[in-house]
């Protein structure tokens, strides 16, 4: 059989979640770009590379690569190893991780603690350096080998805990639905009776994060297990513990995502409502950034995940009530080198400036030249532009005297700049259309002087170019002041209609 005649070959497929799925010639070109193949079938093409066409198992692996990928199958699910090949023919591939699962379920089966030790250790590093190991480690039964050994560990031995939770997280890494009830609960029991340990709890929380990413039921069954408290107790109780904070800081964030596209709609907004409302989330956070004012990586960290969780009027004022304020605009100033940091700043900015108090407080504190500042210096990075013309955006909408502020600071010509700088990237092009029509829409007296600056021209080029800018161009040239034509799609009369 030649494998390279793919509707006739026919392997077993797995849909992007894993699942076995059964495959035609007819639906194999409709589903192609989402289809992944079993381990078994492509060490089947190579070993078939090297008897029917004389390959040598270098070439053999290279040449099931090509054709596979060439129909669009994602092989990064597979090992892509030569077999041996000895005086009997080539021999099938002997996958180290498989070896290891075997030897660590046998040491687990006999409760020999310090030999599960060594295999967990071995297991981590083979996945770190493959990632397509812990793919097929998940097919051929890891979890449960790993879970026996976590639950042997929790009569006491903490280095095997942790190394354990280590496993876990390498395996559960893109595979959040191998946890199971059971582990679910035995991880939360796990971060709860080891709140004070450092190292378990960033290592935990790691698999809190991985089994939450993309999956909705997981989050749901994990707050309601209790681990919101968990997280931003952890960030509280090891305020000075970077790894600990940042990996707290990504869990809670993954607690507000709703990326799920298995569930019709998800509880990230309830989940952030928990996060401040019963934790006391945007103090804690807003705390932990006076412990690393040293580290712009944690910070950024810090700030991101504020950022997520300023959903609310009163949650924007509660950032300014407790220092957040003076915090963010001192850090746009402390760290305008830093590209990432001031990018996160920017995105809490935004996000807190949809309260109308909160508007004039970020003005009053010296905001907007801070913002404008941060957009002139990085005005080659697209996202930092795109969140300065959104925070400015914000704090233009409905407030005129802010309006006035952001055009005498230049804020505008940065904007008009920024449209220069990236004219195919939509978003900035988006954020500074509605920048300049908040300046406008209540101020005309600054149309002339935009208009000067040649913002026509660059509005009609973003129209043109991006369709997501359609509808903020129209309405930016209407208050500039331009000529543009508005399409009446319905005029709510009912026409005659024939009987």
């Amino acid at each position: 059989m030649d494998h390279r005649d793919w509707y006739c070959f026919q392997p077993k497929l797995f849909s992007s979640s894993g699942a076995s799925i059964g495959c035609t010639p007819t639906s194999m070109q409709a589903k192609m770009v989402s289809r992944r193949i079993a381990q078994e079938t492509f060490d089947a093409a190579v070993r078939e590379n090297i008897e029917e066409f004389v390959m040598g198992p270098e070439e053999a692996v290279k040449e099931a690569v090509e054709q596979f990928e060439s129909q669009g199958v994602d092989l990064s699910n597979i090992v892509k190893m030569a077999p041996k090949v000895s005086a009997d023919g080539p021999q099938e591939p002997t996958h180290d991780i498989l070896q290891t699962l075997s030897d660590l379920q046998e040491s687990v089966a006999t409760s020999r603690l310090q030999e599960v030790s060594a295999h967990l250790t071995r297991f981590c590093d083979q996945c770190k350096q493959d990632k397509a190991y812990h793919f097929l480690a998940a097919q051929k039964g890891a979890y449960p080998i790993i879970f026996t050994a976590w639950k042997l560990a929790t009569a006491g031995d903490q280095g095997l805990l942790l190394q354990s939770l280590n496993a876990l997280s390498v395996l559960t890494d893109g595979q959040p639905d191998l946890l199971d009830t059971q582990g679910l609960q035995l991880l939360v029991a796990t971060l709860t009776q080891n709140a004070d340990e450092a190292n378990l709890t960033c290592s935990g929380i790691r698999c809190v994060r991985h089994a939450c990413l993309k999956h909705e039921q997981n989050r749901q069954d994990l707050v309601k297990a209790g681990v919101l408290p968990l997280l931003t107790g952890a960030i509280a109780h090891h305020g000075h513990h970077a790894d600990v904070v940042r990996e707290a800081c990504w869990a809670l964030r993954v607690m507000t995502f709703d990326d799920d596209i298995r569930v019709p709609f998800g509880h990230a907004h309830n989940h952030a409502k928990m996060i401040v409302q019963e934790n006391k989330g945007l103090k804690v956070l807003i705390e932990a950034t006076k412990a690393f004012l040293d580290n712009p990586g944690i910070l950024s960290e810090l700030c991101g995940t504020l950022s997520r969780l300023a959903i609310r009027n009163e949650f924007c004022q509660e950032v300014v009530d407790l220092g957040g304020l003076s915090i963010l605009v001192s850090l746009l100033a402390d760290f305008s080198d830093h590209q990432e940091l001031v990018k996160q700043v920017l995105s809490t900015l935004r996000a807190i400036a949809g309260n109308d108090d909160v508007k004039d407080a970020i003005v009053h504190a010296g905001g907007t030249e801070s913002i404008v500042a941060a957009m002139t210096q990085h005005l080659t990075c697209p996202q930092v532009c795109e969140q300065s013309c959104a925070a400015l955006c914000f704090l233009a909408l409905r407030k005129p005297d802010n309006s006035r502020i952001i055009v005498e600071g230049g804020g505008a010509v940065a904007a008009l700049q920024a449209m220069k700088a990236h004219p195919q990237k939509a978003g900035v092009q988006k954020q500074a259309c509605m920048l300049i029509r908040n300046l406008v829409a209540h101020s005309q007296a600054f149309s002339k002087p935009i208009l000067d600056l040649g913002a026509e021209a660059l509005i009609v080029q973003a129209r043109s170019a991006h369709r997501d800018c359609e509808d903020v161009a129209k309405a930016a040239l209407r208050d500039l002041g331009c000529h543009v034509e508005f399409q009446e799609l319905w005029t709510g009369q009912r026409g005659n209609l024939a009987p």
